[in-house]
């Protein structure tokens, strides 16, 4: 339209998001549509406020979700964030931070820079950056901001930082000395997503003087790319002070480095171009409309074309790239998220090369969105592979996470798992206690099952205290055989036969009554065990009370006058052997009735087993039952021990003394063995008991008789028992 004033239609801009905030808020009252390539802030897409505003630069929404994905993807858990110092900056570093917590990551710090900062400002900053552990900086902020920061860690020699930078850093190499730009090699940058724009490269190739003879940027472009100066001007002769070749337009532009070009980053300009044609396809399918509705042509100039109109069609936009990109806007207006990964790769040789290495893609599935190639990045000189950005090195399995009081949750500390746990995962807070027929393996990392402990007929153990068992009731048969052999001899007469035959008897019983406590524990060897032996045992020792009572009474009565000749006879160690043992019944028939012993799964005594054992139930009556029987014990050894100034032939009240002694030594000694063992130790400690203290009652009772018998025929008379003194006032 050759018109001085065409009509306006829209508008492309602002760059910043400032400036594009207050031209929509304008624009937004005329339906003036307005399409920005560069403003990111979140607050221009709402609709309410800015109506007419649309952009093809991603918003600021999500990028500090795809900074995390990246820093995720790397397992970079301990992280520093600088941001700059503006509103836009501060909020998007906040949310930064919350999506790398949300990640299971960590803040080391969050600061904010400003050029305009005092260099103390500047150099707490370098402080905390220079102190941190922290091996990557993600770094929300400008590049004017970024410099100074930069000059300060460049003289402290920082160089083990690799930085993550958001698209709000203009990648500008002459911004920085040569040394300040080296610390950022290797680092990893998002921009805009950009393709191909085609023909872009021929354009520029054209640029020149005589093509943009109005354009006083193109003069000075052309004098920073070929040295030299415009006659009419020398401004620059006067500042450089240089002799400088006068410049002819006619030099070749593809003899230029392309780097001057800055062809490696055309993110603004390519979503300028999709900008422009955004507006291209409105106005198109716009007058294509109206072609269909008016068949006449009467309304189809262009002249009559309303803001509101393009802004209508706009919205329904959608088109693809040469590329093969889908643009269109949403109903904020803003086009589907998307950033290109840039690594910056600087060469021993100060050239800079600007690589794609990856892209993040909202429309993808979740936990897909970013994609990398990692073998394309070039990583800080100091650093041939990833490097590793941890608080805490991970916990092993075995182990648990213990917080450090005041840090942050990337920074623990190690600790195994206690007793009864484990931990199969790496990095877990707390270890699984494995189930009571299971223990932890001795690296703490799954749980085995437990040996089943028991004393059996198997076991080394168990084995030998039943052989001793079975020997010694063989051994006290045979005795009792050569009593029964012998049973009219005055050895065997004397002292009540029929209390030694039922001593050698219940001593019998006693070592056989052992073998109950050997073998896997059932309901029946629990309940009858602890009361037999208890019982047998009190028979076994009311017959030595007897027998005891019995020689006092013997050679107490010897003179006739004595009042205690009407006791002698069978009926006082009968009477003392029954009422004795009914006491002993009483105590045992009432803990099989109100509380018999059980068997029981003990796991909680000793790790990595679970101890078959019998619960006595109510342990008083135990306890009652042993204590009974020692008190008989103690009453047979003080009888005896006062009965020892007897004849001295054959005084079996000394032999008493002796195997009473040894008795009750041996049970004394019990009480503590016994309640200082467990398991299976604390089976074998009863039956050694019952072994040697019934083994103790059996050689030191029996086996001097027996010497005599079989040895010492000659001594097994009357006169020799009890001695000529006493046969002769006998008789």
């Amino acid at each position: 339209m050759c018109e001085a004033h065409p009509a306006l239609t829209g508008i492309l801009g602002e760059i910043y998001s400032s400036m594009s905030e207050v031209m929509a808020r304008i624009l937004g009252v005329y339906r003036m549509p307005q399409i920005s390539f560069s403003a990111q802030h979140p607050m221009l897409s709402d609709k309410f406020q800015f109506p007419s505003f649309l952009r093809t630069y991603p918003a600021d929404t999500l990028q500090p979700r795809a900074i995390a994905q990246l820093l995720l993807h790397f397992n970079w858990t301990w992280v520093g964030i600088l941001s700059s110092n503006s509103d836009s900056r501060s909020l998007s570093s906040q949310k930064i931070r919350q999506e790398v917590i949300g990640n299971g990551g960590c803040v080391a710090f969050l600061e904010k820079i400003d050029d305009r900062y005092t260099r103390e400002r500047l150099t707490r900053v370098a402080d905390v950056i220079h102190q941190s552990s922290a091996s990557v900086i993600v770094c929300n902020c400008y590049d004017m901001h970024l410099k100074p920061i930069l000059e300060i860690l460049q003289l402290r020699n920082v160089t083990t930082i690799v930085w993550v930078f958001s698209s709000a850093l203009t990648i500008n190499p002459h911004l920085f000395t040569r040394e300040t730009w080296r610390l950022l090699n290797g680092s990893l940058v998002f921009t805009g997503y950009t393709g191909g724009i085609p023909h872009f490269t021929d354009f520029l190739y054209q640029l020149g003087p005589s093509s943009f003879p109005w354009d006083s940027l193109t003069k000075r472009f052309w004098e920073k790319a070929f040295g030299c100066q415009w006659e009419e001007e020398n401004s620059t002769q006067i500042a450089t002070g240089k002799e400088l070749v006068p410049c002819t337009g006619e030099e070749d532009l593809k003899a230029v480095v392309p780097v001057l070009f800055q062809l490696n980053d055309l993110s603004i300009s390519y979503h300028a171009y999709l900008a422009v044609y955004a507006y291209a396809y409105a106005l198109h399918n716009m007058l294509f409309d109206r072609a269909k509705e008016d068949v006449f042509g009467i309304h189809s100039s262009i002249q009559t074309i309303e803001p509101w109109q393009v802004l209508h069609h706009l919205w329904d936009v959608h088109f693809k790239t040469e590329a093969g990109e889908d643009i269109y806007f949403d109903k904020n207006g803003d086009v589907p998220t998307v950033f290109d990964a840039m690594n910056i790769q600087i060469y021993p040789d100060d050239t800079t090369r600007l690589v794609k290495v990856g892209r993040y893609d909202s429309r993808e599935s979740p936990g897909e969105e970013i994609i990398l190639n990692i073998i394309d990045i070039l990583w800080n000189q100091n650093y041939i592979k990833p490097p590793r950005s941890i608080c805490s090195e991970s916990c092993p399995v075995g182990y648990r996470r213990s917080a450090r009081m005041g840090q942050p949750s990337c920074c623990f500390d190690c600790l195994p798992c206690s007793a009864g746990e484990i931990a199969n995962e790496t990095d877990i807070t707390e270890c699984w206690r494995c189930p009571e027929d299971q223990w932890p393996s001795e690296s703490r990392n799954k749980c085995l099952p437990k040996v089943i402990e028991f004393l059996s007929y198997q076991d080394p153990l168990g084995a030998a205290l039943a052989a001793a068992a079975i020997i010694l009731s063989l051994v006290t048969v045979l005795i009792l055989f050569v009593f029964c052999q012998f049973q009219d001899t005055p050895i065997v007469r004397a002292n009540n036969r029929g209390l030694s035959y039922l001593l050698l008897c219940t001593l019998m019983l006693c070592f056989l009554c052992s073998l109950a406590f050997i073998g896997l524990p059932i309901n029946l060897t629990c309940m009858v065990r602890q009361p037999a032996f208890g019982l047998i045992f009190t028979v076994s020792v009311s017959c030595i009370l007897a027998k005891t009572v019995t020689v006092v009474i013997a050679f107490k009565a010897v003179n006739p006058r004595n009042q205690l000749r009407k006791w002698v006879g069978p009926k006082i160690p009968n009477l003392i052997v029954i009422c004795s043992s009914l006491v002993q019944l009483a105590i045992c028939t009432y803990w099989i009735s109100s509380h018999p012993s059980f068997p029981e799964y003990n796991s909680r005594s000793e790790s990595g087993k679970i101890i078959v054992e019998c619960n006595d139930g109510l342990t008083i009556l135990f306890y009652c039952m042993l204590g009974y029987m020692g008190f008989l014990a103690i009453i047979s050894f003080i009888v005896a021990f006062l009965a020892r100034t007897l004849p001295d032939s054959f005084n079996e009240a000394k032999f008493i003394t002796f195997s009473m002694l040894v008795f009750v030594s041996v049970w004394l000694s019990f009480i503590p063995a016994y309640l200082s063992t467990q398991g299976k130790y604390m089976v074998a400690v009863e039956i050694f008991a019952i072994l040697s203290s019934g083994a103790g009652l059996l050689f030191l009772i029996f086996l001097p008789k027996c010497y005599i018998i079989l040895l010492w025929p000659e001594m097994n008379t009357k006169e020799h028992l009890v001695g000529k003194k006493y046969h002769t006032e006998i008789v």
